[in-house]
């Protein structure tokens, strides 16, 4: 009788793996259309309306995202949690999101990505709505980890849909643009949820950026589509005149995982530039994360001021983000270590100015706005466009894996360390905040994020799949 429940354990799980794979995986080709004029108006159409909702998707994403660091400060103050255990709980949610990314934009390479983007970002809002319900550090830690597997459903998709609907000449002008989806999301969270837990508490924080972005993934199920061939349209690269059709069903014949793994995680220039990603997040995420809690600590802003600086950070990120790509693309000839270079110089100067200088709005407001401008363009290069640009295309997905796996191993080390480092000593009654050694891990990331990129300074691309 055992046996016989354990095989019948077995078959269901077996059963719902397949269930499960049936329903994520990619269509079937459709017949294809034959009449030309028609497949260019659907093609047109339909890959705005699938740029449209990966911008758009991915800024509910960040919704989610940075809304933590907005609710950090009062939450600590709550009492529920203490500093150490507030850089665990981010850190748990990096590591869970670190993982996530690797995993599933592998799988993105295979994926129906308008099931798979629109359900991530449907369980990711439903955690975060949960986190509001409860109140201990248990249980915070837990759904902020589940959510941020969830959260790694957003960028592999988006990429892969980007790469499936345009073509290589306009891949770093939109990459950019889609990455201001970042800055979007996170300069909402930063004035409307901030707005919300002064108005009422941290925890309605959490339910309500869950429930806005609950309504969000029903929108952008919609909206999103799968690869052209399910929709009897031609491939990317036929349609664009990359490729001819023969050479795309010569491609076919190979293994997309022999192809990951032989031109993504074999290749030396993906995991320098995964390394130099990895310093890049130490500094962002210090800085988006602490950021709030730094200066309402350290340089006497209240709750509103604070995080409106960081807000004009996020709104400088959207034009970092979305002039990165057309600079490489329009003056360097779609090269992006010359640019990258320069803005890492002015990316670690803007974290020394910001840490380092003394206390002013205007030049807190300045310092914030260039970080915002360098961090938009540099996260865009080194978080995926400079790896994406050296592999092929049909295994870019498995490259913004490799790059997130990384860029958020140092983004939960970056928690993990700045939660350590920071201090905090009651004078008087009043608590007192001493960041001193944290900054100087900061400044010293984002230095070395620019001096790792030197390295692939003559990286390749391989040929195009």
């Amino acid at each position: 009788n055992r046996t016989k429940r354990l095989c019948e354990v077995f078959q269901k799980g077996v059963f719902m793996k397949e269930l499960l794979w049936n329903f994520f995986k990619t269509g079937l080709d459709a017949p294809r259309i034959s009449d030309s004029a028609e497949v260019k108006r659907i093609f047109n159409r339909t890959r705005w309306q699938v740029f449209v909702s990966i911008t758009i998707g991915y800024a509910f994403y960040y919704i989610i995202r940075q809304s933590y660091s907005v609710i950090k400060k009062p939450l600590l103050a709550s009492g529920v949690v203490d500093p150490a255990q507030i850089g665990i709980i981010g850190s748990v949610f990096f590591i869970t999101y670190g993982l996530g990314k690797f995993t599933n934009s592998f799988l993105a390479d295979r994926m129906n990505n308008k099931r798979f983007f629109t359900f991530g970002l449907f369980i990711s809002s439903v955690t975060m709505a949960g986190m509001g319900l409860v109140n201990s550090f248990v249980p915070l830690a837990v759904l902020w980890g589940i959510n941020g597997w969830f959260q790694s459903y957003g960028a592999g998709p988006s990429i892969v849909a980007l790469n499936q609907w345009f073509s290589n000449r306009q891949r770093g002008t939109l990459y950019g643009v889609w990455f201001t989806s970042h800055n979007l999301g996170s300069s909402f969270a930063y004035f409307a949820i901030a707005a919300i837990v002064t108005a009422y508490s941290w925890s309605m924080g959490f339910i309500a950026a869950g429930v806005i972005s609950l309504l969000g993934s029903i929108v952008l199920y919609n909206t999103m589509s799968d690869r052209p061939e399910t929709k009897g349209l031609p491939n990317g690269a036929v349609y664009y005149g990359e490729k001819t059709e023969e050479e795309i069903e010569a491609q076919k014949k190979q293994s997309v995982g022999s192809m990951q793994w032989n031109a993504v995680v074999k290749n030396p220039a993906v995991w320098i530039l995964g390394l130099s990603s990895l310093c890049v997040y130490i500094a962002r995420y210090a800085v988006e994360s602490w950021g709030v809690v730094y200066l309402t600590a350290e340089k006497g802003y209240d709750m509103m001021g604070a995080a409106g600086v960081m807000a004009y950070m996020q709104v400088a990120g959207i034009f970092g983000a979305l002039l990165c790509g057309w600079i490489s693309d329009r003056f360097f000839h779609s090269k992006r270590n010359k640019p990258a270079l320069i803005y890492g110089l002015l990316y670690t100067a803007s974290i020394a100015g910001f840490v380092w200088a003394p206390q002013s709005f205007y030049t807190d407001l300045f310092c914030m706005t260039f970080y915002g401008f360098t961090m938009g363009a540099l996260v865009c290069y080194m978080g995926g466009l400079m790896a994406v640009d050296i592999v092929p295309k049909r295994v870019t997905g498995a490259a913004m894996g490799m790059i997130g796996l990384l860029s958020y191993a140092g983004a939960a080390i970056q928690e993990f360390v700045t939660g350590k480092l920071m201090t905090i000593t009651t004078v008087n009654g009043v608590k007192v905040y001493d960041f001193g050694y944290a900054t100087e891990f900061w400044v010293g990331a984002a230095l070395s994020a620019t001096l790792l990129a030197l390295l692939v300074w003559n990286a390749k691309p391989q040929d195009e799949a």
